[in-house]
């Protein structure tokens, strides 16, 4: 961007009538003094007496057009950027001449790209090269504040094409939610909706006993499964109808064996008196 430098006094020859040409002449000639001592006070980094003294070379004459535009690029420098664009747009109406013109408007344009208002820096800087078409840096100026212009541009039609999709998006979700709501409150009052809703749950509990019926009856055949293990069990330990158990096997044994023992010694006796006797046993 063209750096901003101070330029002594640019005054064109002005034709005045015979009678005010000697006051305007006193005017000019004071305010191009003081216009001096403020540069010079700039210069000298004092900017409070150097502003106090483009202020009054301005008000002794509006020929002046170097003190409006010394004390712009003073607030330029400062960062002040809205008192430094009055003071050029100041010096650009007051001068007659091209190159002072130029340079009003070249500086404005700076302001406005500071400010990030590209769209009046092109025109600035279109205005400055109307006066100038030679420079090359108010050339260069233009072709960035085109570019940044084009870009802000972009940029903000995205912004633009992103909130219109934000707003159509949710649009369309209260609309699917309101549709919703709609269909529920139309089922909810349906009776074919609600004898449907009924055999459906009347259908998921008869689903539900038949699986508790099933597994029920897998535990009752697992139960079956088990119970005749246990009645073998029983019935070997428990003696069957018409069977002696073990015990009275035994006592019988021990019967037979003392009766046998009785009919042994009878047959001793016999023998010993020579008479034959037949013995029958009661098993």
């Amino acid at each position: 961007m063209k750096k901003i430098i101070l330029f002594n006094l640019l005054i064109s020859a002005v034709v005045f009538p015979q009678e005010d040409l000697k006051e305007k002449e006193k005017a000019l000639k004071v305010s191009t003094d003081i216009t001096f001592e403020a540069n010079k006070e700039l210069a000298e980094n004092d900017f409070i007496d150097a502003e106090v003294n483009y202020r009054r070379a301005i008000s002794k004459s509006n020929e002046n057009t170097a003190a409006p535009y010394n004390l712009g690029n003073a607030y330029y420098n400062k960062e002040s950027f809205s008192e430094a664009f009055g003071r050029f747009k100041e010096a650009g109406e007051l001068a007659s001449d091209k190159p002072v013109k130029h340079k009003a408007f070249h500086n404005m344009g700076n302001v406005f790209m500071k400010n990030k208002e590209y769209a009046k820096a092109v025109e600035a800087y279109k205005e400055a090269l109307r006066n100038d078409p030679t420079d090359e840096e108010t050339r260069y100026n233009l072709a960035l504040a085109k570019e940044l212009l084009k870009k802000d541009k972009d940029n903000q039609n995205k912004d633009d094409n992103k909130d219109n999709q934000d707003q159509e998006d949710k649009k369309d979700k209260n609309q699917d939610q309101q549709d919703q709501g709609d269909n529920k409150d139309e089922n909810k009052g349906d009776p074919k909706n609600e004898e449907n809703d009924k055999d459906s749950n009347d259908g998921d509990k008869g689903d539900q006993e038949k699986e508790e019926n099933k597994k029920g009856d897998g535990e009752d055949k697992e139960e079956e499964k088990k119970q005749p293990e246990q009645g073998d069990q029983q019935q070997q330990k428990q003696p069957r109808p018409n069977q002696l158990s073990e015990q009275q096997i035994k006592n019988l044994l021990e019967a037979m064996q003392n009766e046998e023992k009785k009919v042994k010694e009878k047959m001793d006796a016999q023998k010993v008196k020579g008479v034959k006797t037949k013995t029958e046993k009661d098993w």
